[in-house]
């Protein structure tokens, strides 16, 4: 499982300045970290060659002598990110829809701020406080923070941990009530990795392609009820 933490808040509240910061904080304890950023503005492109090859492909790669990105012409989702990060912590910017990892609220943008918590907050930062809310005094304690209370819920919202949603899970382990090993997604009997990372499946399709492949398994010769199964696909 990932360990992430978004920073929230308002235009103009210092996500940017404290994401760089909590950044270079975690790298320097050691830590690979890797930031994802949310926009609403869409991604500035204009004149580039990357946009004229977007124009005519579902997806663009560019590879330099120290660096390599790769655009989709398509929104996608954060889990879908995840796997090509190779990092131990992703900071995201922003993302307060975002209902199945913990956050820090950046204060101090003048508008009512008092919704951004959402249950999911590990702290505040800023001029200002949320009632309930730890306030962090130094970028030090968030990436702290970070180090020990990130994670991340993969958003199937399956019911399977005994919750009615990830959100209902994260605010309980954002409050020490329980832990992401709850996550039944996360440890379902059919195990499935792609790039050395364990897929979250929702306990019916757990069922269904554990049974279905059980059911194939009993025509083979030489198979063995009761056994573990590999199958491995290259």
């Amino acid at each position: 499982m990932f360990k992430a933490v978004s920073v929230v808040g308002f235009k103009k509240s210092g996500k940017t300045t404290l994401v760089l910061e909590l950044a270079r904080e975690l790298t320097a304890r050691g830590r690979k970290v890797a930031a994802v950023k949310f926009t609403h503005h869409g991604l500035d492109l204009d004149g580039t060659d990357t946009s004229r090859f977007a124009q005519e492909c579902v997806s663009v790669a560019g590879i330099g002598p120290k660096t390599t990105t790769l655009l989709w012409n398509s929104a996608r989702q954060l889990q879908d990110i995840f796997p090509l990060l190779d990092a131990e912590i992703v900071l995201v910017e922003g993302g307060k829809s975002l209902t199945w990892l913990p956050r820090i609220v950046a204060l101090g943008s003048g508008e009512d701020e008092s919704m951004l918590g959402n249950g999911l907050a590990l702290a505040t930062w800023g001029p200002r406080a949320l009632p309930g809310v730890r306030k962090a005094d130094s970028v030090a304690e968030l990436a702290t923070l970070a180090e020990n209370k990130a994670f991340s819920l993969p958003g199937l919202d399956c019911g399977a941990c005994g919750r009615e949603s990830c959100l209902a899970l994260a605010r309980e382990i954002v409050t020490g009530e329980a832990d992401a090993d709850f996550c039944v997604a996360m440890h379902a009997k059919l195990c499935v990795k792609v790039g050395g990372r364990r897929l979250a499946l929702n306990p019916f399709l757990d069922r269904l392609v554990t049974g279905t492949i059980r059911g194939l398994l009993t025509e083979l010769k030489g198979n063995v009820p009761g056994q573990k199964v590999e199958i491995i696909l290259e």
